[in-house]
């Protein structure tokens, strides 16, 4: 079998079909290579070919590099990678300078590798299809596009337009193709596209590539043109600021842009495979690639989701609690096209929870991408109310009211008769049982935790708690609520904190313990970012609230006291409390945390923090060590003790959930590549010096000791 189908017509027009066999979407897999490889031979040898059109027989145009292939290239295998990547390139570059015209005629979704084969054509032609994206999103997976993508968007847009496409893996539909100059013409059906393909080919009997024309000038020029050469002075620290040097792929890919502007193209198409090659060996795209692809196509497909139950879908959602988390679930809801009715105790702040979205809906309305009458259909979707007969036929009904026990019962009992037969009650909790919270409701196989993460609109995950009672048809069923919703589900059994606020807390904790320390609060702030934390803990503790991290820690004392248990005293209990009750300073929310919020001016460090500054000895990579390892154990824990049943949903769950460092793959994979024998080491020496937060978990040390690897 061949990845690409050879016809050539009465014209001598030979059309490419790509047809990857056994797949869905087109890759650049080894059929595809042997078979591009074929091709180039095929048309290289013909006499009287008047020109070529590539196209697809997917749905798709092409997927892009094949995934499974690229994360099993190792270090050992770079030389027979590099010249397996130059032959790929070459073969496209035969049939790009045949001095025939080369069309490419897009279906639809070109992506990665795809859009790199449609680069290396004369003439794009796309359908009329706005759900077709194009764009290089290689940047996301810790990669660089390595088919030629980068050589040939340079020299088609020229550097400071292209790098946007590159470095951040921007993508865009079919319009903005066209208005770029990447799409030279569209049409409304796949035959008119390639009537158009081949009435340009006749119209056309020779052609190149622009850049294959002798004198031809980048736009905006190359890095000598004092304008770039100006700019290019301080991009690279630019970047560096952004990736914090965790992450090696922006900085390749300015790199291989930059070097190969400044040479002709087959010198440029190489070094754009030597730094593909040093991404594709190195761990950071490997880490990415395992959770960002991997992982998150599991979840899609069901990863923990009960096997053998009918796929479900809520028809009818009640909110309860119409605060900025109970208004985000409502918008989530209602732009997925689903009835929901927001419930709070007045209707003065039902109403006021819906102008959330209305703000949202007209936000989209301003900028273009959305219609006023979509906006009104949205809304009208949403019933703001303080009756509870309101929720009558709701098939789900979600409570998100403040984190009291004894006030979640309350509204559970109130709002549960209105539901429909065997439908689902979900608690919005962040840290209360599941199981407890289970016991005011008339039917606990029905209840579950679903934990939404604030701004609920931009916020992907969800995390599912089961309690000791849910059952397996409630889980599946939740499960298929979150993805109908077009979220992420991560699913988890109950605890206190489960996992995501639990974790979360061990980071922001080892932040404030850094601080009683005597470590300037801004070297904090900094080596969380340098960890590769999108904000460092002190602001993200502002986000939160002292007075909320106060009100939990008592909490949780008082829960485990009544179990019999102990929660130690920390140095943190103090710095909070002293910051609330001495200092008045309560977070972001009270106008003054750790950071001071002046109007209309930056946030920014409060001064009063250098009381408690001392001389330490403690660096900056020491920092970043506990900052990362005390978040990854107490993950390993959460599985040990069974609150994490799958490493993806830990990996997918850390990363989404609580900010835990990209570049890593998640908390788990953090571990698994830093090598776990090493890691059970570095854990020692710092519970050696800072105590047992830093213990080696049970589960740990027996993977280390037998050699295996979490997964």
């Amino acid at each position: 079998m061949s990845a690409i189908q050879y016809q050539k017509d009465q014209d001598n027009i030979v059309t490419l079909t790509l047809d990857s066999t056994g797949q869905s979407a087109n890759t650049m897999n080894a059929e595809f290579r042997s078979s591009l490889k074929e091709v180039a031979e095929k048309l290289k040898a013909e006499t009287d070919l008047t020109g070529v059109i590539i196209t697809s027989a997917k749905k798709t145009f092409f997927a892009g590099g094949d995934l499974n292939e690229l994360i099993q290239v190792k270090p050992e295998n770079a030389t027979e990678f590099f010249q397996q990547i130059q032959d790929l390139k070459a073969q496209m570059r035969i049939i790009e300078t045949l001095g025939k015209p080369v069309v490419a005629a897009l279906n639809g979704t070109a992506l990665g590798g795809g859009w790199e084969i449609a680069l290396a054509t004369h003439r794009r032609i796309a359908l009329n299809d706005p759900k077709t994206k194009f764009g290089l999103p290689e940047v996301t997976l810790g990669l660089l596009p390595g088919g030629g993508g980068i050589v040939r968007m340079v020299r088609f847009l020229g550097l400071q337009n292209a790098f946007p496409y590159l470095m951040e893996g921007k993508q865009f539909d079919v319009k903005t193709a066209v208005s770029l100059g990447l799409v030279h013409d569209t049409a409304d059906s796949m035959e008119d596209v390639l009537d158009k393909a081949r009435a340009w080919i006749k119209a056309t009997p020779k052609s190149q590539q622009p850049f294959d024309v002798k004198g031809y000038k980048i736009p905006g020029g190359d890095p000598r043109t004092p304008a770039v050469a100006q700019v290019l002075a301080i991009a690279p620290a630019m970047l560096r600021d952004k990736t914090k040097g965790c992450y090696p792929a922006p900085e390749a890919i300015m790199s291989a842009a930059v070097e190969g502007a400044q040479v002709d193209v087959d010198t440029a198409l190489r070094i754009e495979t030597r730094y593909f090659n040093k991404l594709t060996t190195g761990q950071v795209a490997k880490n990415m690639i395992g959770t960002f692809w991997f992982g998150l196509n599991s979840i899609k497909a069901g990863g923990s989701r009960p096997q053998g139950i009918a796929p479900w879908q809520a028809k009818k959602v009640a909110v309860l609690g119409a605060g900025m988390m109970g208004s985000g679930i409502a918008y989530s809801c209602a732009i997925k096209g689903i009835q929901v009715v927001l419930k709070d105790v007045s209707q003065e702040a039902a109403d006021k929870g819906k102008s959330y979205s209305q703000k949202l809906l007209e936000k989209r309305v301003s900028r273009g991408r959305m219609t006023t009458e979509k906006k009104d259909q949205i809304l009208s979707l949403i019933t703001a109310s303080a009756d509870y007969n309101d929720l009558a036929g709701c098939d789900l009904i979600i409570e998100a009211v403040f984190e009291n026990q004894e006030l979640k019962a309350k509204v559970t009992q109130e709002a549960e008769q209105h539901l429909v037969a065997g439908g689902i009650f979900a608690s919005n909790t962040s840290t209360l049982p599941i199981t407890e919270l289970a016991k005011a409701s008339r039917d606990e196989s029905h209840f579950i935790g679903l934990h939404f993460f604030s701004p609920v609109d931009k916020m992907q995950l969800v995390e599912i708690i089961k309690g000791k009672n849910t059952s397996a048809e409630t889980l599946a069923r939740a499960y298929d609520f979150v993805q109908q919703i077009a979220k992420t589900p991560i699913v988890v059994n109950d605890s206190r904190g489960f996992f995501t606020s639990r974790v979360f807390g061990t980071f922001i904790q080892e932040g404030m313990r850094l601080v009683t320390e005597g470590v300037h609060p801004a070297k904090v702030e900094m080596a969380a970012l340098k960890a590769g934390m999108p904000v460092g803990p002190l602001a993200i503790q502002d986000e939160v609230s002292l007075s909320l991290t106060e009100h939990i820690t008592k909490e949780t004392r008082k829960a485990l006291q009544a179990e019999g248990k102990n929660l130690p005293e920390s140095p943190v209990e103090e710095l909070v409390e002293w910051m609330i009750h001495s200092e008045n300073r309560k977070g972001k929310a009270a106008g003054a945390g750790f950071y001071e919020y002046p109007q209309g001016g930056k946030k920014h460090l409060w001064d009063g923090l250098s009381k408690w500054q001392k001389t330490n000895d403690i660096t900056e990579q020491e920092m970043i060590d506990r900052i990362l390892f005390v978040q990854a154990l107490d993950t390993v824990r959460c599985m040990q003790e069974g609150v994490l049943e799958s490493v993806v949903d830990a990996n997918v769950g850390s990363i989404f959930g609580i900010g835990f460092a990209p570049w890593t793959g998640g908390a788990i994979q953090f571990l698994n590549q830093y090598g776990l024998d090493k890691a059970v080491k570095r854990a020692q020496e710092l519970e050696a010096k800072y105590g047992e937060r830093f213990a080696v978990p049970q589960l740990l040390s027996d993977k280390a000791q037998k050699g295996e690897l979490f997964q």
